[in-house]
């Protein structure tokens, strides 16, 4: 699905292209064309859960029936169009919501389980009954249902929305703070989380409680998802499972960026300079995000041009005019409550006047996703990554 900013009617004699779902800023529809195809993608990266390809619903197209994923067709059956760089107006994508598919219906967990967590405490799992997983991203509570425990989560963060977590309880408050007594009232067997929630603080106070926490690796990109998944298996007993989910999940990545090869230029100096810019406008927060925070990768692996590692823009670090020019970008990414957050497109321009000069300023060149998929890496990254990719490639197919 795919929402867009709306404008003034087309002009007189305006061609329309297939499958349109967007207007310039003159309310022209953009026509489509065609663009070399790449004989081979960047390494195939590793992880990100499970996600198929092939087992998704079909949007009509000026072709025939397209494949699609989450509502996004798949990257290998559109055409790009003929100068990406020329494409005007936003696209905020709403990605259709996927049923878990756990890698296996039943699973015995080997209890106890002792594993080594990701800051070296020996941490000892006699019981996966009561689980609650944890983190800023939603990631790790859908790997515990892809894992089939999903029956033992007892409760879920803020970022954890997909319909078979939604009606449980919320243990985090003001976004992303987690809450020690809205914890312990869950009785929770085992956490599993990592270092992107805080405060720190709660997580030595449920560990005094005596709650087993197995805190896994904070850093989010489609490279160390096997891993992740991995250590998520082992810490609930399931290490062969969650192997087994770590590579259906590659093999998936890899898939999906096969397809995208099909329509991303193989010259970085043609691929579309891209950034990542988060906003929150209700509490006046602007960060663009560059070298290590997760969105290089997410960029890189979508076929786009990361300016990040250009320009020197390492981290999370409050977006302002200058790193702005300086970046150039053709295309911004955004979370899209992030970008309702501040006005739209409109209200994004006038917090940052120097965006109008740059290219994506001055094409109003905004790709926006769910907030909770686009930085998650974990099971829907493969339809992430084919999303963003045919935005970027092939915005007239959506």
């Amino acid at each position: 699905m795919l929402r867009q900013r709306t404008g003034p009617a087309p002009k007189s004699g305006a061609r329309r292209g297939p499958a349109q779902l967007g207007h310039d800023r003159a309310g022209r529809p953009r026509v489509g064309g065609s663009f070399g195809v790449r004989g081979s993608f960047r390494a195939a990266v590793a992880a990100a859960l499970a996600f198929s390809l092939t087992s998704c619903g079909v949007a009509a197209g000026s072709g025939g029936d397209l494949e699609t994923v989450s509502g996004i067709p798949v990257a290998s059956e559109v055409e790009a169009i003929e100068d990406p760089r020329s494409y005007q107006g936003q696209l905020s994508l709403e990605l259709v919501d996927d049923p878990v598919e756990p890698i296996a219906a039943d699973p015995v967990p080997q209890l106890p389980a002792v594993v080594t967590d990701n800051q070296g405490t020996q941490v000892e799992v006699t019981d996966v009954s009561r689980i609650l997983p944890l983190d800023i991203y939603g990631t790790l509570s859908r790997m515990v249902y892809e894992l089939g425990l999903g029956d033992n989560v007892i409760g879920r963060d803020i970022s954890s929305s997909f319909p078979e977590i939604s009606d449980l309880p919320l243990v985090t408050t003001d976004g992303h703070q987690l809450n020690a007594e809205s914890i312990l009232a869950l009785n929770p067997s085992v956490i599993i989380t990592d270092t992107s929630l805080g405060p720190w603080d709660v997580i030595l106070q449920l560990r005094d409680a005596g709650v087993p926490v197995v805190v896994v690796d904070s850093h989010r990109s489609p490279e160390n998802v096997e891993a992740l998944t991995q250590a998520v298996g082992a810490a609930l007993g399931l290490p062969d499972e969650g192997r087994e989910l770590g590579e259906r999940t590659r093999a998936q990545i890899v898939e999906a960026q096969e397809a995208i090869a099909t329509i991303t230029p193989e010259s970085q100096t043609q691929q579309l300079r891209t950034v990542f810019l988060y906003a929150r406008g209700s509490a006046g927060v602007y960060y663009m995000f560059g070298q290590d925070s997760g969105a290089d990768e997410l960029i890189t692996a979508a076929g786009g041009y990361d300016v990040s590692s250009e320009v020197g823009w390492k981290g999370a670090k409050p977006a302002n005019d200058e790193g702005l020019i300086a970046a150039q970008p053709d295309v911004i990414i955004m979370m899209n409550k992030g970008l309702e957050s501040v006005g739209g497109v409109d209200g994004l321009l006038e917090k940052f006047p120097a965006m109008a000069q740059t290219p994506a300023g001055a094409n109003e060149r905004i790709i926006s996703m769910n907030d909770d998929l686009v930085l998650s890496f974990g099971t829907r990254t493969p339809a992430v990554l084919n999303a963003l990719a045919v935005a970027l490639y092939a915005p007239d197919a959506l």
